[in-house]
């Protein structure tokens, strides 16, 4: 691989959790990685490598349908909604050289009685292994994570685990996607792009955590909070990655960090390569408002009593609106965007646009602060 400029991300090691002492140990490893970095590993979760690779499977699987088959399945993309297939050719790479984008997506939600989702054979076949899998990330991965989240804020230990719980309604879904490689005379063309050799542009994740399991193919690149520089992620062996997203930091009134993050091109030695994703994204419970918690000792000593939304003046919306509100902007910019550069702009006047229906009528008189929000979610345009 050549040398590239790797981010220093903190491990959480889930076998050092069983003692108070271990708990302790790990939250402090925790809350410093989601206060500096916004993105650590995981090791030690008891999820084997032989159920990881049967998902890994049947993500493959998937994208190998015809395609005929899988456009059964696209969803309302102008109301917010995603989960099902979001097929390739959704937006330009780069005009100048008529490359269409590569990224294939399957959504799927949490597999319970609340939603009732419509799945392809290959789905309804494994249906009751998927469960088990994604039951598996909450419980191995997931509420040990906000176990230590609470620990460190000093806050009952489960007071996240309550407003994550599996059986309510949430927009947790697990995503199945693949970044398609190029051919050499088209990695030509993305090369003569430089800094936009992309496959998705500079963003922030919408709820709590991400768990990112991927193959060893390097295409992850994070913003730094301390110098504005983008680093490579690298994937190490027997760990999942995890990011902290936009809704705790709402929460924690921007105590936790939520990192701009970007997919690129593989690096030179790997152009060849199609990057298989499988990712787990969690959000609290739709009905959670995202206000800033009041309870933590943690919080009212260090000053995070408001978040952007409350020191704005404005109505603090619930999980659910901020995540169909987010992903209707997220999915039209993916429509419309022909340059990478472009995506900010977009997003701030479709944000705009959107949040202006979230808010009280008395409290759109607010466009300048409203601006400043848009802005502070996706100021950070790809470089």
């Amino acid at each position: 691989m050549e040398e590239n400029e790797w981010a220093e991300l903190a491990t959480v090691d889930l076998s050092d959790i069983n003692t108070v002492d271990g708990k302790q140990r790990q939250a402090k490893v925790l809350i410093d990685a989601l206060r500096i970095k916004g993105f650590f590993y995981v090791k030690n979760f008891n999820i084997s490598q032989d159920r990881l690779s049967r998902q890994f499977a049947m993500g493959n699987a998937f994208c190998d349908l015809p395609l005929e088959d899988k456009l059964q399945y696209i969803p309302e993309l102008g109301s917010g909604e995603y989960n099902g297939y979001l097929p390739v050719g959704r937006a330009e790479a780069d005009d100048a050289f008529g490359l269409t984008g590569r990224v294939e997506v399957f959504n799927m939600p949490k597999l319970s009685r609340i939603f009732n989702q419509a799945h392809p054979r290959l789905v309804k076949d494994h249906v009751v292994e998927v469960e088990e899998f994604v039951r598996s990330l909450h419980s191995e991965v997931l509420d040990h994570l906000v176990t230590l989240l609470a620990i460190a804020v000093e806050l009952p230990e489960n007071y996240f685990i309550d407003m994550h719980k599996y059986n309510q309604n949430s927009e947790n879904h697990l995503h199945y996607l693949t970044y398609g490689k190029y051919t050499s005379r088209e990695n030509k063309q993305l090369e003569a792009l430089g800094s936009r050799r992309l496959w998705d542009g500079g963003h922030i994740g919408i709820g709590s955590f991400t768990l990112l399991f991927g193959q060893p193919v390097a295409t992850l690149q994070i913003k730094d909070h301390t110098d504005g520089k983008w680093r490579w992620v690298k994937p190490q062996d027997a760990a999942l990655t995890v990011k902290a997203c936009h809704a705790l930091s709402l929460l924690t009134g921007g105590y936790i960090k939520s990192t701009f993050h970007r997919i690129t091109v593989p690096p030179r030695d790997q152009p060849h390569v199609d990057h298989l994703g499988l990712l787990y994204f969690t959000r609290p419970k739709n009905i959670v408002e995202l206000a800033t918690i009041k309870e933590s000792p943690v919080l009212n000593r260090a000053g995070f009593t408001k978040n952007e939304l409350e020191a704005g003046g404005f109505k603090v919306p619930t999980m659910g609106q901020w995540a169909y509100a987010v992903q209707e902007i997220n999915l039209e910019c993916a429509a419309r965007i022909d340059h990478v550069e472009q995506i900010i702009a977009t997003q701030e006047q479709l944000f705009l646009t959107r949040t202006r229906q979230l808010l009280d009528e008395s409290q759109q008189r607010h466009t300048q602060r409203l601006y400043e929000l848009s802005h502070f979610l996706h100021h950070h345009p790809a470089q």
